[in-house]
């Protein structure tokens, strides 16, 4: 480990900016310690959200590029958000890297996050990022329907996922109720229909005995194999399996709902600085790596996510970005996860 490595000029003009909390949702003042300026000791604590085999060999780029070492631990997304909230002040890490915006936001909302510097927050455009820089996006992922081309043509998908409730989708339809992106989804469809909307979609949904997975990958799978004739999944896991088999051979395809639907939310990963790690220069030196050009190309080529910030290109094939955005729809409205578990467990989806 390097002792005396150099710190990058953004994470030095940060230090005056570290000492201060948005006052927008989820931030009061004083969120984060006055305590100086940022300290630098060559090591920090990530909780990650996202799997092992899609970060580590990111991250190890990071420890050898910067001579930082990064301890991980790795979990589901929400369990790790409810861990966060349990430990406080308290939790022996400093940044938090999730899987979807919900738990960002909740964690914001907790005032659990440090503010981020305009150098760093600013890279991200509005709409995928936080309002109030407690936390910046990382990548984009769009909800779509993957549908078994063997069994439907294009225009026999729906455009929007309202046509799931119908009677004729029972028994067709592919989800991962416990999955935090679809609880993501749910919650989008709270926000922008309303709750007595939301629960009239979950209700129906649930009474046509819909084909229950573990998670994106399984649903692609199982509409890849023939098992299940339509699924919801987020893009990239499709573009993943086409890579490695070959775009001809996928009996499974994609149809990208109508704009605006609550189908089609554009959620993202994203990354924020606790509180806890407030003055830490190495855990911000990370969060800076995540918005470069670099890391981004990274899950563009790796993981098939839109990048988001400028000059990166999407992987091929995508809609542009901004097609996708849902203008009605704020990020951190998708922070209310425990309201949309009960509306699931209501219905027995979870």
């Amino acid at each position: 480990m390097r002792q005396n490595r150099r710190i990058p000029m953004i994470v030095v003009a940060a230090s005056t900016a570290l000492l201060l909390v948005g006052c927008g949702t989820g931030a009061s003042e004083g969120s984060a310690p006055a305590t100086g300026d940022l300290v630098s000791d060559g090591v920090f604590t990530l909780y990650s959200g996202r799997s092992e085999s899609l970060v580590q060999p990111l991250i190890d780029v990071f420890e050898a590029q910067s001579g930082i070492s990064v301890e991980v631990r790795y979990g589901d997304t929400a369990e790790l958000g409810a861990l966060l909230l349990e430990e406080g002040e308290r939790s022996p890490a400093q940044a938090f890297l999730s899987q979807d915006a919900g738990a960002l936001g909740a964690l914001a909302e907790a005032d659990l996050f440090a503010t981020l510097p305009s150098e760093i927050a600013d890279r991200v455009p509005a709409g995928f990022t936080s309002t109030d820089d407690s936390w910046v996006g990382v990548t984009g992922r769009a909800r779509v329907i993957v549908y078994d081309s063997n069994v439907l043509t294009p225009d026999q998908v729906p455009a929007s996922v309202e046509a799931f409730a119908e009677p004729e989708w029972a028994g067709r339809l592919a989800m991962a109720p416990a999955n935090a992106s679809f609880q993501s989804f749910i919650t989008a469809y709270r926000v922008l229909k309303g709750e007595a909307a939301a629960d009239e979609w979950v209700a129906a949904v649930a009474a046509n005995d819909p084909q229950l997975f573990e998670n994106n990958g399984a649903i692609l799978t199982a509409v890849n194999d023939g098992v299940a004739p339509v699924g919801l999944i987020n893009h990239y896991y499709w573009y993943r399996l086409a890579s490695e088999t070959g775009d001809g051979q996928m009996r499974a395809q994609l149809s990208f709902p109508q704009a605006g639907d609550p189908g089609s939310i554009v959620n993202v990963t994203g990354v924020g600085l606790l509180r806890t790690g407030a003055t830490d220069a190495d855990a911000l030196e990370f969060i800076d790596f995540l918005v470069s050009p670099d890391a981004q190309q990274y899950f563009v080529d790796e993981t098939f996510e839109y990048p988001l910030i400028a000059g990166v290109a999407a992987p091929e094939g995508l809609p542009k970005l901004d097609s996708l955005l849902n203008e009605d729809l704020d990020l951190a409205d998708l922070r209310s996860l425990e309201v949309t578990q009960a509306l699931l467990a209501k219905y027995g989806l979870i």
